[in-house]
């Protein structure tokens, strides 16, 4: 249409920005608060807050002069689940992690450079680290997203990363020359590692899920920083690395790409 601008519809996007603005940050947001995280014109902002809430995509406080995500959001979250083929064979690999390792263990999938998570078997013994469905984290700050970016070449991952990488932690890796450095080595031995760079007092060790070429998604293992060594982390990626090609094989076996 004459109207549209090259982009897109420029409503959908509207509607698309105001949703993701929900969904990254967990508190209750005004008027006020949407239009700062947005910048859109007070009365777009009026006309689609009151289109999502009469749908079910928003709703409101006891005041009605606050918002956040609706249940219709979370239908359609698990909706995604549901029809991802991947996730049954994900489900069944986690359990046998977790039992193996007696550690929390995860399955994620890269989403530009965030992984997301798509399913958690939380370990019946130790209290560690259960990352939600739907959390999302910078790839370059985990053990999945290392795992991930290590499928790139190091163009790949120069082009797709920011110039400034964030650090979540003190012990983040934020420069890019370290950061090649940790995915070369991650190629080398077939698995990733971080200690504390996504969340303090917490390792991780994961290893890419390769149906996919590049793999998009892996498989970790969440563990307690102030008890685990270097022996014990190589144990459970050495275990890692070798479920989740168990796991890919299967997934190629069934067509699932």
């Amino acid at each position: 249409m004459a109207d549209e601008p090259a982009n897109g519809v420029k409503s959908a996007r509207r509607t698309i920005a105001l949703l993701e603005a929900f969904a990254a940050d967990d508190a209750w947001l005004s008027l006020a608060d949407l239009r700062e995280r947005t910048g859109f014109p007070r009365s777009s902002l009026h006309g689609l807050l009151r289109t999502l809430a009469d749908t079910g995509w928003v709703t409101t406080d006891a005041s009605g002069t606050r918002f956040r995500l609706g249940v219709r959001a979370l239908i359609c979250g698990t909706a995604y689940l549901d029809r991802d083929p991947a996730v049954r064979y994900a489900t069944e690999a986690l359990e046998h992690v977790r039992d193996a390792t007696g550690y929390t263990a995860h399955y994620a999938r890269r989403d530009g450079t965030q992984v997301v998570y798509l399913e958690t078997r939380a370990s019946r013994q130790a209290a560690v680290l259960v990352s939600r469905v739907g959390r999302t984290l910078p790839a370059h700050a985990t053990a999945l997203g290392k795992a991930l970016l290590a499928e790139l070449t190091d163009d790949e991952v120069t082009a797709l990363l920011p110039t400034v990488l964030t650090a979540r932690t003190p012990r983040t890796v934020t420069d890019p020359a370290a950061l090649r450095a940790e995915l070369a080595a991650t190629r080398e031995r077939g698995y990733a590692v971080e200690r504390e760079e996504g969340t303090p007092g917490i390792a991780c060790a994961a290893a890419a899920v390769a149906y996919r070429i590049p793999a998009t998604d892996a498989m970790s293992c969440s563990l307690p920083a102030d008890a685990v060594d270097d022996d014990e982390t190589h144990r459970v990626g050495v275990l890692l690395r070798d479920a989740a090609a168990d796991l890919a094989a299967r997934l190629r076996r069934a067509g699932i790409r």
